[in-house]
């Protein structure tokens, strides 16, 4: 599944803007090639994350995947649910399994990411 209202990068992640304020997440389809989710490890809120950047990780029995920062910004917030429930990362990748919130991101790098249509043709290419 591929939410239309995100865009997407091709290391698997979301992301959302919510009222100048951007959500990041993993897709449907990087959780499910992970498996369950063991750990979630996020960045420090309020750290400046560069686009491109390892800014975390999750862990699965089957392997531990890094978290790359879809876009630069300052994270506003870290989901402190994934803490104790890493399995909401599969059980809702696109709602309650998001990862991190980022503001001052610029919109260029935001636009410059895959529409939903480019996610699913890259997937089918892939």
């Amino acid at each position: 599944m591929v939410r239309e209202d995100r865009r997407y990068t091709e290391d698997h992640e979301w992301v959302k803007e919510e009222d100048g304020v951007y959500v990041v997440g993993v897709s449907d389809f990087a959780q499910e090639q992970l498996g369950d989710i063991t750990y979630v490890e996020l960045p420090e809120d309020g750290a400046e994350v560069a686009k491109g950047a390892a800014v975390g990780m999750i862990e699965s029995v089957k392997a531990a995947s890094d978290v790359y920062a879809p876009v630069g910004g300052k994270v506003a917030a870290v989901n402190g649910a994934l803490e104790d429930q890493p399995e909401l990362v599969n059980q809702s990748p696109y709602d309650d399994g998001w990862l991190f919130k980022l503001e001052g991101v610029k919109g260029a790098d935001f636009n410059g990411l895959m529409d939903a249509a480019a996610y699913k043709a890259f997937l089918e290419e892939h």
